[in-house]
């Protein structure tokens, strides 16, 4: 009896030693993976860097009792460097989560190793929708847009409207290829035909070739599947060609803040979009908002630096909620809260990772209608998030098809 005692004893403190040592470290470590010096460096980049130290000091600076520290680097928007920084954190620097990972070939494989070494993965700033489909995650949560919500807010009530015919200039890697995929299923879905496409490295200058197959094509509409600067310099040389004046419409499917900053108004005006937070949407967005623009030299925040502040302070919540370090347990924790804030209102995570949220159809507005700095954007439309994002049952996301 008195063994059976003692085993029963030993077992009971090999559980609380294991419980204890979860949240031993001392630390909790995030590492923000972004853009810091390519096309998409203004609409994530440093800004998304500042967003994650925000929620960290909104927070107290500390969670179950540990500090919370930043880390960042630069993954160059290229798979094999941004995976071999994720590597290195994991391994040797003691990173428990890394967000922002605005690149979709450098989410995809990070979020693979996140769930080789149980970590987490908060993908605030990709568009593929992958990362909550056939490539899901026990590990990974899928924040802000993807390319499936973006395409279908976006390019149907263009359809609808009549503009039927639809040529694409994308970004030849998977984000741009996911995104005209997406809205090439929307202009089909709705009646409309799609006469072609030009792929075009990223980072790219000169559009000259590929904006000269879209005039040649006679579409009406000449949908930009890219962004960041590639999308900018598109834009800017498609006004030059002459394309609007002869009757083309220009879409651009992916529309950060900071992108219509430089483009300037009298560049950008009239430009229809989708996208998951405008700053200036009511008082809350703009009491946040003007805490960053106060730290960020004035400028206002884009939807991917909101969206970071929001899944930090949701992954932090987790952790006291949980108490734990495994990171598969930590996204079940979040799965299980509601998501409340200032950029994501009355929202859940889904089975698949999928963070489920209303969705903005915004237009930019002409010159004149713009009354203060940053004043660019009109509010056409708000789609709910079951509308907007695909349907989970599309995704084949193993971990649903597992659970049923």
């Amino acid at each position: 009896m008195k063994a059976k005692t003692l085993l029963v004893t030993l077992a009971a403190l090999s559980l609380v030693s294991s419980a204890s040592a979860e949240i031993a470290k001392g630390t909790v470590k995030i590492g923000v993976l972004t853009d810091m010096s390519g096309p998409y460096a203004d609409n994530v980049g440093a800004g998304s860097v500042l967003a994650a130290r925000m929620a960290i000091e909104d927070y107290g600076g500390k969670v179950a009792g540990m500090p919370v520290e930043i880390i960042s680097a630069d993954h160059q928007n290229k798979a094999d460097v941004g995976l071999g920084i994720a590597r290195r954190w994991y391994d040797t620097e003691g990173v428990d989560a890394i967000t922002e990972v605005v690149s979709s070939g450098v989410a995809l494989a990070v979020q693979q190793l996140s769930r080789e070494k149980d970590k987490v993965l908060l993908a605030t700033g990709p568009g593929t929708p992958e990362l909550t489909g056939k490539a899901c995650s026990p590990n990974g949560v899928h924040w802000a847009y993807d390319n499936f919500a973006l395409a279908n807010v976006a390019t149907a009530p263009l359809v609808q409207k009549g503009l039927k015919s639809w040529f694409f200039l994308t970004a030849d890697y998977s984000f741009g290829q996911a995104l005209e995929a997406e809205a090439s299923k929307v202009v089909l879905a709705n009646g409309g035909t799609v006469l072609g496409s030009a792929k075009h490295p990223l980072n790219s200058s000169d559009f000259s070739s590929y904006l000269l197959q879209a005039q040649a094509s006679k579409a009406q509409v000449v949908g930009l599947a890219n962004a960041g600067a590639d999308m900018m310099n598109a834009l800017k040389q498609a006004n030059e060609f002459g394309l609007t004046t002869a009757g083309q419409s220009i879409a651009a499917l992916l529309v950060n803040l900071p992108d219509i900053h430089a483009l300037g108004l009298p560049s950008a005006k009239g430009l229809i979009f989708a996208d998951s937070f405008y700053w200036d949407m009511n008082d809350k967005t703009r009491e946040w908002s003007k805490r960053f623009m106060a730290r960020f030299n004035g400028k206002a925040p884009g939807s991917l630096q909101a969206a970071v502040y929001g899944a930090v302070t949701h992954y932090l919540k987790a952790i006291d909620a949980a108490k734990s370090e495994s990171g598969a347990a930590l996204v079940a924790e979040m799965k299980k809260l509601p998501i409340n804030d200032f950029y994501t209102v009355n929202a859940s995570i889904r089975e698949d990772g999928r963070v489920i949220r209303d969705m903005y159809l915004l237009q930019v507005k002409q010159p004149n209608e713009s009354k203060y700095p940053w004043d660019y954007y009109k509010i056409l439309d708000t789609v709910s998030g079951e509308k907007a994002f695909r349907p989970i049952k599309d995704g084949h996301c193993p971990l649903v098809s597992a659970s049923k």
